[in-house]
C-alpha cells in the first residue's frame, strides 16, 4: 500500500478498494452456488444505487427505449446490476468459475474457423462486449487449447486494479495492458498465430462516431483496424448468462468479412445489438455509452 506522504496515494481510491476487497474476501468464503447469486443481489440492491448506476440505466434506457414501461424498467434496474455483481464475483473465483465456463455449449458458424485458423497460425481477433459473462468465453476457448489471449483497459483506481489483473491472469494468458508496452507484446502474439479477445462496446472519447441502437456512438476502430493489417479473422463471440444464473451458452459467431475498419466495426456494433436485444437485461447498461 502507497503511504499518505507518497504522490500516488488518494484515500478515495484506498477506501474505495478496501471496501470492495473485503466484499469480495468475505463472498469467496462462501459456496460458489451461493456466493454468486448473493454478490448479484447485492450490486443490485446497495452498490447499484449509491454508484449512481441506477439513475444511469434509467437514462440510458430513456433514450434508446422512451416507451418501455415502468414495470420494465424496474425490472432492468435490478437485473442489470444483478448480472454485473455476478460477473465480477466470477472473475475472482478462479478456478470454480473456469471449470463452470469450460462446462458449456461453445457452438456457431465461427468455430470451424477458429480450429482452421488454430491448424494455419492465422491470426485472430476475438470481439465481444459488456454481455453476459464476457470472460467466460475466453475461459472456455483457453480450455479447448485455443491460443487466447486478453487485451485489458487498467483501472483508475491502482489499489483494485492490481488484485483485479491477478484475478483475470488467472483465468488465462497471455494478458496485454492498453499502452505503448502492452500492444507491442500484442502485436508480437497476433503476428505469431494468437488469438486476441477484445471488449469493445464502450465510449471512446476520439473515436468515430458510429450507430449503436440508432443513437450516435463512439466507438473504436482498433480490433477491425488490427484484423485487416495482420489478416486476422475477425471474429464475434459472446457467452449468455442462462436462466439458472450460473451456468453460460457460448456463441461464436461467422466471422466479420474484411472491407473497411469502419463497415467492419459497424457491423461488430449491429452484430452485439441484435444479441442484446434477445437478453436485454444481460448488457451493462451502467456505461457512459451515448454522449
Amino acid at each position: 500500500m502507497a503511504k499518505a506522504s507518497s504522490p500516488g496515494f488518494r484515500l478515495d481510491h484506498w477506501l474505495q478498494n478496501l471496501v470492495l476487497r473485503a466484499l469480495i474476501g468475505a463472498l469467496l468464503v462462501l459456496p460458489y452456488r451461493w456466493r454468486v447469486p448473493l454478490c448479484g443481489w447485492v450490486f443490485a440492491r446497495l452498490i447499484a444505487p449509491l454508484a449512481g448506476y441506477s439513475r444511469r440505466i434509467r437514462d440510458n434506457l430513456a433514450l434508446i427505449f422512451p416507451d418501455m414501461p415502468e414495470a420494465e424498467i424496474r425490472h432492468m434496474l435490478r437485473a442489470v446490476p444483478n448480472n454485473v455483481g455476478r460477473t465480477v464475483i466470477e472473475m475472482y473465483s478462479g478456478d470454480e468459475f473456469i471449470a463452470r465456463a469450460k462446462a458449456a455449449p461453445l457452438h456457431g458458424p465461427g468455430l470451424a474457423a477458429l480450429e482452421e485458423a488454430r491448424a494455419a497460425g492465422r491470426p485472430v481477433v476475438l470481439v465481444t462486449g459488456h454481455f453476459g459473462n464476457y470472460d467466460a468465453s475466453r475461459a472456455a476457448l483457453i480450455a479447448r487449447g485455443f491460443p487466447v489471449g486478453g487485451l485489458y483497459r487498467p483501472m483508475t483506481n491502482a489499489y483494485f486494479n492490481a488484485h483485479y489483473v491477478a484475478a483475470i491472469r488467472h483465468i488465462g494468458e497471455p494478458l496485454f495492458a492498453r499502452g505503448r508496452q502492452g500492444m507491442a507484446a500484442m502485436i508480437r502474439f497476433l503476428r505469431q498465430g494468437g488469438m486476441l479477445g477484445i471488449v469493445q462496446d464502450q465510449h471512446m472519447k476520439y473515436a468515430p462516431v458510429l450507430r449503436f441502437f440508432g443513437q450516435p456512438a463512439k466507438t473504436a476502430l482498433s480490433a477491425a483496424e488490427l484484423a485487416l493489417k495482420y489478416d486476422a479473422l475477425l471474429v464475434p463471440s459472446y457467452a449468455i448468462r442462462q436462466p439458472d444464473g450460473l451456468s453460460f451458452d457460448i456463441l461464436v459467431d461467422a466471422p466479420i468479412p474484411h472491407s473497411t475498419a469502419e463497415v467492419m466495426t459497424q457491423a461488430l456494433n449491429d452484430h452485439l445489438e441484435t444479441h442484446v436485444r434477445q437478453n436485454l437485461d444481460q448488457w451493462f447498461w451502467i456505461h457512459k455509452r451515448w454522449k
